[in-house]
């Protein structure tokens, strides 16, 4: 019975690292396309299946949570 509750301990422990791993990554692409759209400069994404250059003036939309 100890391993079941150290198993769901751990279980709990790795939702909540791989959370905050998810978050940082989420504020660091922001960040990116927040500087690169400042600068006037274009990102590659994939859409679809299909890599694309986008200005990152138009992909600010997607990462402020309003597109």
């Amino acid at each position: 019975m100890l391993k079941v509750r150290h198993m769901e301990t751990n279980k709990s422990e790795l939702d909540e690292l791989s959370d905050k791993i998810m978050q940082g990554m989420t504020e660091a692409s922001r960040k990116l396309v927040e500087k690169s759209a400042a600068s006037g400069r274009s990102l590659v994404i994939s859409e679809d299946g299909e890599v694309k250059r986008v200005p990152a003036k138009d992909l600010l939309p997607r990462v402020s949570g309003k597109g």
